[in-house]
């Protein structure tokens, strides 16, 4: 991508140049070379083109490179000096671009209003009050400068002042009243910003999506289709109409109010009936039919967005990635497919969606193939293809993505960075995640998710320590998932009691706990052989917390009595559950039966698992190594038996005499 962009700048600067020489060389032909006004002609002409360079190295986020060149410049203009300044401004130096402004030798309104919007757009009240020092020292003002000066006031709650400029302003213009409108509603002031509309002389375009956009945000979504319906009608022939429309399509949408949005599209005219008059009444666009299949996508109403779809006369790039996102969120890949084939013009962003849908979906070859066959990839596309072979269990073919991603120069971000961490754990490869975590040290800041994958991959490698560490680091910004992936990591490498330890300071600092957390807390009384202690907590999720127990709660509390020797109460647990137990649960019981030997409750754990995996040799061979330990070798016998009567094979690494 930079060798792209370098290559287009050397192309630009060469026509920039050739078109210099071009223009000097007509200058030539008509004999102005020799005098004073072709020399000043040239200057001239050089000093816009450096300008123009200042200004694109600027727009590419290349401050450095504008500014050497700003430095080398042997003459400079007001020009030269409101580029770099707005360079500063726009990346937020403001220091840098104060400095500028102070050693400039003439400045303009330009330069003024530049050093003010950088001051107001900063966030502190000093940054303000000194936009406002500013102000009061131009000496010649224009809209720009009043208008940046009340929204900047508006933008930190200071409405009174805003006010005040707003009355002192020798002339308004339709921009100083929607800003006005638009701060007493980013102030939560409804009535105040509906007043204020009402009064303004002559709108623009943008004041009715000012006050519409503003009522959706302070939650006033069918005061907004009022007051909208009410300029329909006054002021039905202006075309700007449809965009409020649009906004407020929107606005419903996002509070799941499909019908309210569809009563409104349908309110917007499809033609504009005016023949080839020059009035023009507002008519539905290609965003109003995009904004109504948003809605219906968002409230997974696919069917509804494709009959809109498919009526369309007119569709853009943005009309089919919507319904191919929609159909790749109904898991429909075939119609998405057939989508993606159909549209003429996809997009990075049509190739992505297609390989995060067949990622999802477990087809990780389709996913593969597209992402080998796009003409553009980008971060994103190298985060889904990643994220997509973590999330099937793919630990291999993530790694090997990550590599080649490497190969090709693209930077991982933090979505790329969890991700791998993920795969760390998965594979239980400390050295990779120890990598991995160098990464996230060179190139990004921590964030909680990303400390807490740390946590649990340090955990699931045995690297208490380390984990330990950074559950430490994160003070307050600890979460559930913190809690648990720590609890989680002593639980399972046998450190009982620092887990069950945590798991009251996390009960102190009031975070609630979640399902996990009892997985793992339950586990480690059944490591540490807290019996009482595993069936209070085992009742505590149901009674305080609310939460309905799964397999893995009835497996632990199984193996909690079981271990102790309580297996009736085991057995007991087992018949409550209400879902049939799986083979953890019965394996629970199989293995506390042969720790207290009792043959009976093996049996019954036995053909049980039998039953789940008819083709497992594990029960089998389980059971008769516990006749022949008892002496029951009629039992035993009849045991081999069976297995032979039904074909099982036995599995390597068990012995007919002894399995333990």
């Amino acid at each position: 991508m930079r060798r792209r962009l370098a290559i287009g700048f050397v192309i630009t600067c060469k026509r920039e140049l050739q078109t210099t020489s071009q223009l000097f060389a007509g200058l030539k032909t008509r004999h102005f070379a020799s005098t004073p006004r072709s020399k000043s002609s040239f200057q001239h002409l050089d000093l816009y083109s450096l300008n123009k360079k200042i200004s694109h190295f600027t727009r590419m986020g290349r401050i450095n490179d504008a500014r050497a060149l700003f430095d080398k410049m042997e003459q400079r203009n007001t020009v030269s000096w409101n580029s770099m300044i707005s360079g500063y401004v726009k990346r937020g130096e403001i220091t840098k671009a104060r400095k500028l402004f102070d050693e400039m030798p003439k400045r303009d309104v330009v330069s003024w209003n530049l050093m003010i919007s950088g001051y107001v757009s900063c966030r502190g009240k000093r940054f303000l009050e000194e936009g406002r020092y500013l102000f009061d020292k131009m000496q010649e003002r224009d809209y720009v400068s009043w208008n940046t000066m009340i929204s900047g006031y508006a933008k930190n709650g200071r409405m009174d002042e805003a006010l005040q400029l707003f009355h002192t302003m020798p002339k308004r213009n339709a921009v100083s009243w929607n800003a006005m409108v638009a701060g007493f509603l980013q102030n939560g002031d409804v009535g105040r910003a509906i007043e204020f509309f009402e009064m303004i002389p002559e709108r623009d375009g943008a004041s009715l999506s000012v006050l519409v956009s503003g009522l959706i945000q302070n939650g006033e979504l069918d005061e907004a289709a009022r007051i909208l319906l009410e300029c329909s009608s006054n002021d039905g022939r202006k075309e700007e109409l449809v965009h409020a429309y649009n906004t407020l399509i929107a606005g419903y949408g996002q509070c799941g109010k499909v019908n309210e949005a569809r009563n409104l599209f349908d309110q917007i005219p499809i033609q504009d009936g005016q023949g080839n008059g020059s009035k023009k009444r507002f008519v539905r666009n290609v965003v109003s039919w995009n904004t109504m299949m948003m809605c219906y996508v968002k409230a997974q109403d696919i069917v509804s967005a494709r009959e809109l779809f498919d009526q369309m006369k007119e569709r853009d790039t943005i009309s089919w990635n919507t319904m191919i996102s929609g159909y790749v969120h109904a898991s429909d890949m075939e119609e998405a497919s057939n989508l993606f084939c159909e549209m003429p013009n996809s997009d990075t962003l049509s190739w992505n969606s297609m390989i995060s849908g067949y990622a999802q979906t477990g087809s990780l070859e389709l996913a593969h193939d597209l992402f080998q066959r796009m003409p553009q990839k980008n971060l994103i596309s190298w985060n889904t293809m990643i994220a997509g072979y973590e999330k099937n269990d793919d630990y291999k073919g993530a790694i090997e993505i990550f590599i080649q991603m490497q190969i090709e120069g693209e930077k991982p971000d933090r979505h790329t960075l969890s991700s791998l961490l993920i795969v760390s754990s998965g594979i239980v490869d400390l050295h990779l995640g120890m990598q991995i975590h160098q990464l996230v040290e060179k190139t990004v800041t921590a964030d909680v998710p990303i400390n807490n994958a740390l946590i649990t991959m340090y955990s699931k490698c045995g690297a208490i320590i380390e984990a330990q560490t950074i559950f430490d680091e994160i003070k307050m910004q600890k979460e559930v998932i913190s809690w648990n992936a720590m609890i989680g990591g002593y639980a399972s490498h046998g450190y009982a009691t620092e887990a069950l330890e945590l798991f009251k300071w996390m009960k102190s600092f009031k975070v609630q706990p979640t399902y996990i957390t009892f997985i793992s807390v339950l586990n480690a009384c059944a490591y540490a052989g807290l019996v009482e202690e595993g069936r209070g907590i085992f009742k505590s999720m149901v009674s305080e917390y609310g939460i309905e127990p799964r397999l893995e709660h009835f497996a632990s509390l199984v193996d909690i009595v079981g271990r102790h020797g309580q297996l009736k109460e085991a057995l007991d647990v087992i018949n409550s559950m209400p879902f049939e137990p799986d083979k953890v649960v019965w394996g629970a019981l199989l293995g506390a039966s042969r720790v207290h030997n009792n043959v009976e409750m093996a049996r019954v754990a036995a053909e049980a698992l039998m039953r789940l995996e008819p083709d497992s040799s594990v029960p089998y061979v389980l059971l008769y190594n516990m006749y022949a330990d008892a002496g029951q070798w009629d039992n035993a016998t009849e045991v081999r038996m069976m297995m032979e009567r039904n074909n099982i094979k036995k599995e390597a690494a068990f012995s007919w005499v002894d399995s333990s």
